[in-house]
């Protein structure tokens, strides 16, 4: 995601808050490949500790979390300042648990009823 419009839509879909980061999850209901973007606020530290973040979340994207993401989400992560000495381990296991936990609550898709 790269565009401020599609960060702000996804604050429509469902929030989920945790030790480390916020995570804001949209459905976009159109089956594609799931996107992501990475908000790290001036509050959690000067530009050196928040690329390290950055880097650090993409990189737990790219080797681990990114697989549990569902089609057709736009997932946006909002990190907080205990993402910088988090282990790498705890990072990818939180961040996929949370993640999954965006999919086990998607409703199921429409059935036609019997005789159709």
């Amino acid at each position: 995601m790269t565009t401020r419009a599609e960060f702000l839509a996804a604050r429509r879909g469902r929030r989920l808050n945790g030790p480390f980061f916020l995570i804001e999850a949209l459905d976009r209901a159109d089956g594609g490949a799931a996107r992501y973007g990475l908000t790290v606020t001036r509050k959690v530290g000067n530009a050196v500790e928040r690329n390290r973040i950055r880097r650090r979340l993409r990189e737990a994207i790219r080797t681990v979390c990114g697989a549990d993401m569902a089609a057709g989400f736009d997932y946006v992560i909002v990190a907080r300042r205990e993402l910088l000495t988090l282990p790498f381990e705890t990072l990818t296991g939180e961040l996929s648990r949370r993640v999954a936990k965006v999919q086990a609550h998607r409703p199921a898709p429409a059935t036609p009823p019997p005789g159709i």
